[in-house]
């Protein structure tokens, strides 16, 4: 199950600013220009068969990378029509009709709340069954319109300025007894697999940081957790994601129909129950200060446990894992120098800000492997979209579509945009207003008037202190996405 989270999609809700009047500059699409309007190409081609030609493309014969990219080739342009799955058979009412968006200048109409309705399109017009979180539409399925997303984004944020007091003591500890175990692992056979004791980590910290809920309370949540998270997360996105299993199996039993919600209702009640009885604070806390139901504070902060952050990170790390101990041109050594040099011997927030190069590799790592590869967004009214050469007349309605992936490529802003260059956002701050991992640029200020990642800023920096802290306790690691096959401790420590 952890090697399915490596390719699943979510993204992480939860952040420090609660500022309602930031947002609108840093998130609104480009001004109107005097560029050529141009009739959008592509085609959806015929009923059924169209549909069905780009799935099988897209999880088949081609893959998301070169499905996108073939596309914006043969139509010469980043702005097409086209179909993203899931469609036909079995999902009757999904339209898999959408205007891909695929540079910078383009994809950042998505982020624009004056333009753009984001309800229910968080993985497109397919969405996973209200059952999987007890009835109710959680905060990322709303659009900033509705008056619950204003509620619920304002107690996300707050559980994260709440958690702040506790976040990297926390943090420490858990990357302490993560990295024990691989060192043991290293040591007995030679290499380590790490992606179930990161994911048991990244459990017990965000459920203590989060939740306010030790997991050693419940031996069965302690030990299973994670694995219940995975599950329901995996239930919720088959339709949408391409795992690789051999074909066509992979079609007929993963992408041609929804899985119910009941093969996992007995794990999502158990933690459920859980949260209800260990979280008490945080519980009582949204009832009390933030207007929610109990039930609504429990999905809610299960969604953004689950989905979110420790689906995010479960994405994210292993990525940073392998940019930083794949690399061979001494990477590595640098960091260790800035770490030992100015992070200081106890590690905090404000320690990790004094470590440009770190947080360039973080950004990096980001641009290069977004947790969110697509990104949806439909036309809340008609308007013009702009690419980099184009305009196109965009409909009420219409449902737009960003391939992460291939936007953070965008050579008009990105040079030699396919290399992994750590020192690239040392160099070049500017470039952080194109970095849209978050659901919004880098630059922007997450509030309940737009949906960028209430986390932009703790998770860049929870990342930061992830690499400090493996660079503090070693002087080398070298390993990849999935595993560690050497380590080579500290000779030195911070002062």
């Amino acid at each position: 199950m952890s090697a399915f989270m490596m390719s699943i999609t979510p993204g992480i809700p939860s952040s420090s600013s609660s500022s309602s009047s930031q947002s609108q500059t840093v998130t609104s699409a480009p001004a109107p220009t005097s560029l050529p309007v141009r009739t959008i190409p592509g085609a959806y081609g015929w009923p059924l068969l169209g549909p069905i030609s780009d799935r099988l493309d897209y999880f088949w014969f081609q893959g998301p990378e070169t499905f996108f990219k073939k596309r914006t080739e043969k139509y010469k342009s980043t702005v097409f029509r086209t179909n993203v799955p899931p469609t036909f058979p079995l999902f009757l009412g999904v339209n898999p009709n959408v205007v891909a968006v695929l540079d910078c200048k383009s994809f950042s109409h998505l982020f624009d709340m004056d333009l753009v309705d984001k309800k229910n399109c968080l993985v497109g017009d397919f969405m996973p069954s209200v059952k999987f979180t007890g009835d109710l539409r959680t905060c990322a399925y709303l659009d900033t319109s509705e008056p619950k997303h204003a509620q619920i984004k304002n107690f996300a944020m707050d559980i994260l300025k709440q958690s702040s007091k506790v976040w990297v003591p926390e943090l420490t500890a858990n990357l302490c007894t993560l990295w024990d175990t691989i060192d043991a692992d290293v040591t007995k056979d030679g290499s380590a697999s790490y992606l179930i004791p990161l994911q048991k980590c990244m459990f017990k910290f965000l459920t203590k940081c989060l939740v306010g809920a030790d997991v050693s309370n419940s031996p069965k949540i302690a030990e299973s957790g994670y694995a219940m998270l995975d599950r329901w997360l995996a239930l919720q996105l088959l339709p949408t994601v391409k795992i690789g299993v051999l074909q066509p199996l992979e079609e007929i039993f993963l992408h041609s129909f929804a899985y119910p919600s009941f093969l996992v209702s007995g794990d999502y009640n158990k933690l459920y129950k859980f949260i209800e009885e260990h979280g008490k604070e945080v519980v009582n806390r949204g009832q009390t200060e933030f207007g929610l139901s109990k039930e609504e504070v429990i999905h809610n902060l299960l969604f953004v446990l689950g989905f979110n952050a420790f689906g995010g990170f479960s994405v994210f790390f292993p990525s940073l894992v392998n940019a930083i101990a794949s690399d061979t041109t001494g990477l590595q050594q640098r960091i260790v120098k800035e770490v030992r040099e100015n992070a200081g011997s106890t590690l905090s927030f404000e320690s990790v800000k004094d470590l440009p190069l770190v947080q360039s590799v973080v950004y990096e790592t980001l641009r290069l492997n977004p947790p969110v590869p697509l990104q949806f967004a439909r036309a809340r009214k008609d308007f013009q979209l702009s690419s980099h050469d184009s305009a196109f007349d965009i409909k009420k309605g219409e449902l737009l579509c960003g391939f992460q992936t291939q936007v953070m490529r965008d050579e008009n802003i990105f040079d030699d945009p396919e290399t992994f260059k750590p020192d690239r956002f040392l160099e070049n701050k500017e470039l952080l207003n194109h970095l849209y991992w978050s659901n919004g640029p880098q630059t922007g200020s997450p509030s309940t008037s737009n949906k960028q990642c209430a986390g932009k800023d703790i998770v860049t920096l929870t990342a930061c202190l992830f690499v400090a802290h493996v660079f503090q306790r070693y002087d080398s690691i070298t390993g990849t996405s999935s595993s560690i096959t050497a380590v080579e401790k500290a000779k030195q420590k911070a002062v």
